[in-house]
């Protein structure tokens, strides 16, 4: 694989593997509806919405795989949700359908399980539980995905990432951290494994705490190396632990479990 298309490239994940996969010698299209700085070398910027059909099939054209991390990442007005999320990727789908088929490594969310309990343990084949609007609209990209795969054998990686963060923050964390050394090892892996199908991939370290159960992708070889539990210590002296009969102390969606609709305007 020679080009990479980077959606979402202007947000945190998006610059995160924009240092990390250039250092691979690939060719990297950056795309974001967002202000994305000057290429340097090895890079190409493209400006897209995802909600335009038309500029998104221009996009794809060219590449051999996306990793697409574009759309809303948060609760929001369900509008908005609607033009980036769920009409976004099916643009992306079908542009990918037109140019080749470029394998996917779609950035889905734990929050499409969100209102499973913490002390409950999930592998990949557990019914969707989603905690929100945003939680939704990840469960019908992980469809849309697997509906591609069946009817056009579209290759796609579904992988519903934790908390991705240079560092575990608060006690939730403990259990749903994904380092950025673990995301980077984690695309990588994907983008070269030989056979790749159309997986659910729970986005996580290998913390002690973790409540997900991977076994099902170890046909891939990814094997994260870092463990939240290394901050146990400083994120105990940060932070009290939840009350035990709070949404924060009782579901895997944490605070995503509280969250209002949001009105439109």
């Amino acid at each position: 694989m020679r080009r990479i298309l980077i959606t979402g490239a202007a947000g945190g994940l998006g610059r995160v593997l924009r240092t990390r996969l250039r250092a691979e010698g690939l060719l990297l299209r950056l795309s974001d509806v967002a202000e994305i700085g000057e290429p340097v070398p090895g890079e190409e910027i493209v400006r897209c919405d995802l909600a335009d059909a038309k500029a998104v099939d221009r996009l794809v054209d060219g590449c051999d795989a996306i990793i697409h991390l574009g759309g809303i990442s948060l609760e929001d007005r369900f509008s908005r949700i609607l033009d980036a999320n769920i009409l976004g990727l099916f643009n992306l789908y079908e542009a990918a359908r037109a140019h080749g088929h470029p394998r996917i490594f779609f950035a889905s969310s734990n929050h499409t399980i969100g209102f499973y309990r913490q002390d409950e343990r999930l592998d990949a084949g557990m019914p969707m539980r989603p905690d929100g609007l945003y939680g939704v609209s990840k469960c019908f990209g992980e469809a849309l995905a697997r509906m591609y795969f069946d009817k056009f054998g579209q290759e796609t990686a579904i992988v519903r990432i934790g908390s991705c963060f240079e560092r575990p923050r608060n006690h939730r964390m403990l259990s749903s951290w994904l380092s950025y050394d673990d995301l980077t090892s984690l695309v990588t892996c994907v983008l070269r494994a030989p056979l790749l199908g159309c997986p659910v991939i729970w986005g996580v370290s290998d913390n002690d705490r973790s409540w997900w159960d991977n076994s099902a992708i170890a046909y891939l070889g990814w094997r994260p190396k870092d463990n939240a539990e290394a901050f146990r210590d400083e994120i105990e002296r940060m932070e009290e632990r939840p009350a035990p009969d709070t949404p924060l102390a009782i579901w895997q969606g944490g605070p995503f479990t509280q969250d209002p609709i949001v009105p439109e305007a």
